[in-house]
């Protein structure tokens, strides 16, 4: 993974902190009536609020329906967050491992 510099330093920011910070306060809404309006268990709502599961896909399209996103905008953050935590913890494992060419 190539580092991005401006994020050099900085941790990787998980959906759910998104969710909790700007989503939530800008709907002005509980958070159980979120979790129904969802199709999801308040368990699974309050998890996700507090970055212990991830992002799915399932999950991706309910909240790209109920504010109307994508949910590319969903999954690509938690990629993003999955893709620098691995990053973090594998980098000297992975630098290990030699890139290879196509014989000719």
């Amino acid at each position: 993974m190539s580092p991005n510099k401006l994020l050099a330093g900085l941790p990787a920011i998980h959906p759910g902190t998104m969710l909790r910070e700007d989503v939530l306060s800008a709907l002005k809404r509980p958070k159980t009536e979120i979790a129904d309006l969802l199709g999801i268990s308040r368990q699974t709502f309050y998890d996700l609020l507090n970055e212990r599961i991830l992002v799915t896909p399932n999950i991706a399209l309910r909240h790209a329906n109920l504010i109307g996103t994508k949910p590319e905008s969903w999954l690509s953050p938690q990629n993003e967050h999955d893709l620098r935590t691995v990053d973090e913890k594998l980098k000297s494992d992975v630098a290990r491992i030699p890139t290879l060419s196509a014989a000719e």
